[in-house]
């Protein structure tokens, strides 16, 4: 923790019951809380679409995320590890607050996303994984499987992920000998 303070991060926690959130805070800026890259393979194109609708949908006047879709944009053939490199990028660079991936498993785009510097990816496959995903991994990118679960546990899932706030303490230790693992085997 004292690496973040030293650095000018930190993380605001709102207890509004309207808007329970984490806001990352970077010398006094909230940092792209509300944008979110979604992106899939061929296999998880039309669950990309539906979650773009659902996502958009969720607030009136669509304010709550913005969505930025990085591909695929048809059921043509193409490569997860593409998609997977598009959102894990993103997520890792700071330019969104949290990534979304779909492929026929959701195991493959999460293998892919974790190479990169601080990207939790999680394969979730139902409520109670993602609620764990995030309380206690701070997850970072939800994965899915669009050929192993249906469009209602797919959005249950989705809603839950988005809700839950990390709970740090004993978590954020784990975490942090994660991080340093990073810094020694990923050279960046």
């Amino acid at each position: 923790m004292d690496k973040i303070r030293s650095s000018g991060i930190q993380i605001v926690r709102s207890n509004n019951s309207e808007n329970l959130k984490e806001d990352i805070v970077v010398n006094n800026n909230v940092v792209n809380n509300n944008k979110i890259a979604i992106g899939s393979d061929h296999t998880g194109f039309e669950v990309k679409e539906m979650l773009k609708k659902y996502l958009l949908g969720l607030q009136p006047g669509n304010e709550k995320y913005e969505l930025i879709d990085v591909g695929t944009n048809s059921k043509d053939s193409c490569d997860y590890p593409d998609f997977a490199i598009a959102v894990a990028k993103k997520v890792s660079m700071k330019e969104v607050r949290f990534g979304i991936l779909i492929d026929a498993t959701g195991i493959p785009s999460a293998i892919t996303a974790n190479k990169f510097p601080g990207i939790r990816a999680a394969t979730c496959y139902n409520e109670f994984s993602a609620k764990s995903a995030r309380e206690h991994n701070n997850a970072n990118v939800l994965v899915m499987g669009a050929k192993t679960l249906g469009e209602e546990t797919i959005k249950s899932i989705l809603d839950t992920w988005l809700k839950t706030v990390f709970a740090g303490e004993r978590h954020q230790k784990r975490l942090n000998k994660i991080s340093e693992l990073e810094k020694h085997f990923l050279k960046f």
